[in-house]
């Protein structure tokens, strides 16, 4: 098996190759040594080939991302460790290690707000025709609850607090969309007044309303429905775990 071969592919940056089945040490090796020289080592490895992501990460590896269409128009997973990583022995250097490869979750949070005739705080949105229930996508490091607080304050300028989580609903992938999980909050009841110190964010929020849940099954997608009545039942005791509203 030949050794592995380290070109230089920008100021600082070294790319390494091996082959298949390459041991683990071998290429570890080569990594330290292109460091020396570099600030940056680099392998673009095949995305279906688990053997070899194994070979990139235990190497000290960190994975960063799919690069599309740049080797012969085939998909690429680009590794890289700099010279500034932690290393691996070290309890920081392993965490950062499994951080960049463990599974992400994408997450949503939203609340339920109802006035006192029990109908239900719907926004209908600029970038789709269904309404859905108010709320936004949670930054990296950010708390759900407080990500829900936020996005409605941005979107509304409403502050509402939230409080308890009435709902965990797992949505599959869907329309170009990867999998992601929806915490739903309980918003409490408001008076319908509410709707009257609002200020629309005009590029996400078309309009907003209280609806009655034959509205929100008119207005919105059946899989929003479904979480809306999901949500509700939650309050009475009912599941606080479903999947794309069904229990």
């Amino acid at each position: 098996m030949s050794e592995p071969e380290t070109t230089t592919v920008a100021e600082g940056v070294a790319r390494i190759e091996w082959a298949a089945g390459e041991a683990v040490d071998v290429v570890r090796r080569e990594v330290a040594a292109a460091l020396l020289t570099h600030h940056r080592v680099e392998a673009l490895v095949d995305p279906d080939d688990v053997t070899e992501q194994r070979t990139a990460t235990w190497s000290g590896l960190h994975r960063e991302g799919l690069l599309r269409g740049v080797a012969g128009g085939k998909d690429r997973m680009l590794y890289a460790r700099v010279a500034s990583d932690a290393p691996v022995e070290a309890p920081e250097g392993f965490r950062a290690l499994l951080n960049s490869f463990l599974p992400r979750k994408r997450a949503i949070g939203q609340m339920l707000v109802r006035d006192d005739a029990e109908r239900v705080l719907m926004c209908q949105l600029t970038y789709k025709k269904d309404w859905d229930l108010p709320g936004g996508i949670v930054e990296v490091g950010e708390s759900p609850q407080l990500a829900t607080v936020r996005e409605i304050e941005e979107e509304l300028s409403l502050v509402i607090p939230a409080g308890d989580l009435l709902l965990t609903d797992w949505l599959p992938p869907w329309g170009g969309w990867d999998d992601a999980v929806c915490l739903v909050f309980d918003g409490g009841v408001q008076a319908p007044t509410i709707l009257e110190q609002a200020t629309l964010q005009p590029r996400e929020i078309r309009s907003v309303a209280f609806c009655t849940i034959d509205e929100v099954r008119e207005r919105a997608a059946d899989f929003t429905t479904r979480r809306v009545e999901a949500a509700l039942a939650a309050l009475r005791g009912g599941p606080g775990y479903t999947e794309s509203g069904r229990s």
